[in-house]
């Protein structure tokens, strides 16, 4: 049985329990781990790591990142999770189960320097980084041995150690044969772990686990599934492929390859993102409908802003709104071209608001783009609507005066804030939403 000692990278047959060579108790022992080397790298507590890491006084604190009493946990410390807080939890929620928790304003801008420095020490390990999200990715290291002197299990262990000593956070790895597997894998010694699903392990190590740990089943795919018997991986194994895509269509024959270990996707380093959103959680829920507008166009100036930066457009645009009793709602539309602008994502999204606008009170509100592409075909000039033209040369100038002054230099008037016989509803600062 290959052994690895996760703190110094010693990798041998010959030990059990503590390493040789620097004593340490952190090691892990598997048959395939020479061989595999597809990973997932997942920042632990990610937000609320890189707060304790600033201020030490923190340490042992619950920690808590996220708005105010209206808003949701963005992330929670470990200390935190004991007390049964969760990430996307409500925030009167998780003060009442930890009134005792530091809660914490997030700091996107420092969040993002931490993860780029976590990624460019991933790249600097392999070209093949794909990642999913701010703090975390899935990387292929095979063909590296020369490289690094040493199997992928062993240059993993150092990169950890690496992340921790030079950024003051640390990591989670998993270790598969393919990306499905190494994403479950990060989960099971979550923090600071190394674990490891090997090919001749995975069909029994799924086999009892329920069928939503299968990525994509939610809980009506999962109720579906019931109704035919199947609850657990086990039961997926026991069916025929035919019989699964015959009942459940495409997502039965993913089923049947995933409910084995089957993962051939492969490690993708320029993967486009799938959507870019922004969106604002209100200090007071709101209904009136012109109240809601005013709030919808920051968050897709914020948008267009994002896309620019990118140089991507979208041609589909998703209106997202959450009642006061929590309920979710979203609401697309297709464009005929894909689109860069505040003006024409505005458009687009406001009859979808109007439609929503009926009186229900709303708690949060967002916007995005998906179907994404290259803008170089986005926004053509239209003979149909001349506006077209007229409005992304304003905005050209906007977006000209604002790099030059700053954000709050220039506004449309629709960005302005009305008047005190009718103030504006405060709200947070819109909040990137990056999904792949």
């Amino acid at each position: 049985m290959t052994r690895l000692c996760r703190d110094c990278g010693h990798l041998g047959d010959d030990f059990e329990g503590r390493c040789p060579q620097c004593r340490s108790p952190r090691t892990v022992a598997h048959p395939e781990l020479r061989t595999l080397a597809i990973a997932h790298l997942d920042c632990d507590a990610f937000y609320a790591s890189v707060e304790k890491r600033d201020d030490p006084s923190l340490a042992e604190r619950p920690v808590i990142v996220g708005g105010g009493r209206r808003g949701v946990v963005a992330a929670c410390c470990y200390v935190a999770r004991l007390y049964g807080v969760r990430s996307a939890m409500p925030m009167f929620k998780a003060l009442a189960a930890c009134p005792q928790a530091v809660v914490i304003k997030p700091d996107m801008a420092k969040y993002r320097a931490v993860g780029q420095a976590v990624r460019r020490l991933m790249q600097a390990t392999t070209p093949l980084v794909e990642p999913l999200s701010i703090d975390e990715a899935f990387l292929d290291l095979a063909g590296t041995e020369a490289l690094h002197g040493g199997p992928p299990a062993r240059t993993l262990a150092l990169l950890a150690r690496r992340i921790e000593a030079d950024l003051g956070i640390t990591v989670s790895i998993g270790l598969a044969p393919n990306k499905f597997l190494a994403k479950i894998a990060s989960d099971l010694d979550k923090p600071r772990g190394f674990a490891v699903i090997g090919r001749g392990e995975a069909a029994d190590f799924l086999a009892p686990k329920p069928v939503t740990f299968i990525w994509g089943v939610g809980q009506a795919a999962a109720a579906a599934l019931a109704r035919d018997g199947i609850r657990t991986i086990g039961d997926l194994q026991r069916r025929p492929a035919a019989d699964l895509v015959r009942r459940h269509g495409s997502l039965g024959e993913r089923l049947s390859r995933l409910a084995f270990g089957h993962d051939s996707r492969r490690v993708e380093p320029d993967s486009v993102a799938k959507s870019v959103s922004a969106e604002m959680t209100f200090d007071v829920d709101l209904a009136d409908p012109a109240a809601l507008r005013r709030e919808l166009w920051p968050l897709c100036e914020t948008v267009s802003r994002r896309l620019k930066a990118a140089h991507i457009a979208g041609r589909a645009i998703t209106l997202k709104l959450k009642t006061a009793d929590f309920r979710i709602l979203t609401r697309s539309r297709h464009l005929a071209d894909p689109t860069q602008l505040a003006e024409t994502i505005y458009r687009a999204g406001l009859p979808l608001l109007d439609r929503e606008a009926n009186g229900t009170r709303f708690r949060l509100i967002g916007i995005g783009a998906a179907d994404l592409g290259p803008d170089d075909q986005a926004d053509p000039p239209d003979l149909v609507d001349p506006h077209r033209a007229q409005a992304a040369r304003v905005e050209k100038v906007i977006d000209q005066v604002r790099d030059r002054l700053g954000r709050g230099a220039i506004q449309k008037g629709r960005g302005l804030a009305p008047t005190e016989a009718a103030p504006a509803p405060a709200g947070r600062r819109p909040g990137p939403t990056r999904t792949r």
